[in-house]
């Protein structure tokens, strides 16, 4: 596989979008069979792309547009987020969300501490930031452990992992 991370540009964006909201609605979808709520708001990715210290990737796979993610870099602490990873729906399990991390480590030497959250449901994620990418649950949101940061529209609720990575 051809492989590159790159900065999202502006005339990418329409599609980044649709295919990061895509892919997770379809990892609900997987979960939830007759699922009728929208489970990544456009407005989510524009307040994390509006997020101080974000930066927007796409990852090109022979090509074409196969994912992306979008970091918060921390410049300051060098404690940064992984807001959003996402594989294009359809071509998940090629190894294109393993190339993205092992990318986005590679752009950030100098992190100390990579931390991102999750889903209870999305198993897959669960399996990938754990079994791939070696990040380790610190936390579980619940209704008796809210997240502050969390809306409670989200699909799942208040049910979500913290993960962290810390790097040596």
């Amino acid at each position: 596989m051809n492989f590159q991370l790159l900065p999202v540009c502006a005339e990418d964006m329409p599609v980044y979008k649709k295919d990061m909201q895509e892919a997770f609605q379809q990892g609900a979808a997987n979960e939830f069979a007759h699922i009728s709520v929208e489970i990544l708001p456009e407005d989510d990715i524009n307040n994390s792309l509006a997020a101080k210290g974000a930066v927007a990737y796409k990852a090109v796979a022979d090509g074409i547009m196969a994912g992306g993610a979008i970091v918060v870099i921390d410049e300051e602490t060098q404690h940064n987020h992984l807001d959003f990873l996402y594989v294009k729906y359809g071509i998940q399990s090629t190894g294109i969300g393993s190339a993205i991390w092992k990318e986005l480590e590679k752009r950030y030497p100098h992190t100390i501490v990579w931390e991102t959250c999750t889903p209870y449901f999305e198993k897959r994620n669960l399996h990938f930031y754990i079994n791939h990418c070696g990040f380790h649950a610190v936390e579980f949101f619940n209704p008796y452990h809210k997240d502050p940061t969390m809306p409670d529209t989200m699909i799942g609720g208040d049910y979500f992992f913290r993960f962290e990575k810390v790097m040596k």
